[in-house]
């Protein structure tokens, strides 16, 4: 996971998944024949892969990617140069996605990336948010590493134990993460964090606000295989239309 720049207007200081904006490069066409397993998926749904792919390596450096024809990802070898060449232009918008695979001819893993949620921000939020997270496995020798601006620290950090720092107040957790940390939790391994994502119907998630008791809960689907599906809100928290 990365912490978020204290001075970026969303979610600053938090600890994250790595992950970022859609970008127009990442539904272009010409990725169809440069993305593995596009085949079967829908062109909605492989420029949010694109998308995650790209994030990852622009935040933390990992790149889920190929030689074509090869199973095998790409080493740190590979890596390393790939990363001096396109890591910042791709952060900076001087370059994208696609310039970087058909100039260092790859394919992107999309094939091993798997839906694991669709969360949207409740209404009430003043910036809010459509995003998708995928779960995949990590090469092994590539090296995770925070780009230092819009990430300024990475961890490699248990599910269960990121949420306990949250609550003992050592780290700052957006709702969608937290609960997303809960659901990994419940995998030991990370075989079987995939196996259960891989099991699992995913349940657009928009979270919503009930009173009880002169008390505000913020809800969330109980079909989307969540625990805990409420939580008490602070009275801070803005109500819709305001």
């Amino acid at each position: 996971m990365v912490v978020r720049h204290q001075q970026i207007d969303a979610f600053s200081g938090a600890l994250v998944f790595p992950g970022g904006k859609l970008e127009e490069a990442d539904g272009d066409p010409r990725l169809v024949a440069r993305c593995g397993g596009a085949d079967k998926i829908s062109a909605e749904e492989l420029k949010f892969r694109v998308a995650g792919v790209r994030e990852a390596f622009e935040e933390c450096g990992i790149l889920l990617a190929r030689k074509p024809g090869q199973r095998a990802l790409i080493g740190a070898s590979d890596l390393e140069g790939i990363e001096q060449r396109w890591r910042a232009k791709l952060a900076e918008d001087e370059a994208s996605i696609v310039d970087l695979v058909e100039a260092e001819n790859l394919e992107l893993a999309t094939d091993l990336m798997t839906p694991y949620a669709h969360w949207i921000t409740p209404t009430f939020a003043p910036k809010r948010f459509d995003t998708w997270f995928f779960i995949a496995e990590a090469p092994e020798d590539q090296i995770a590493l925070h780009d230092g601006s819009e990430s300024v620290d990475s961890v490699w950090i248990g599910a269960q134990a990121a949420v306990d720092e949250a609550k003992a107040g050592r780290r700052t957790l957006v709702h969608a993460t937290t609960k997303n940390l809960e659901l990994l939790a419940e995998a030991k391994t990370v075989a079987e964090a995939l196996s259960q994502a891989s099991r699992r119907k995913v349940i657009t998630v928009q979270p919503w606000v009930e009173e009880r008791d002169g008390k505000r809960f913020l809800h969330i689907p109980p079909d989307a295989g969540y625990r805990n599906l409420f939580r008490e809100l602070p009275q801070s928290v803005p109500q819709a239309g305001r």
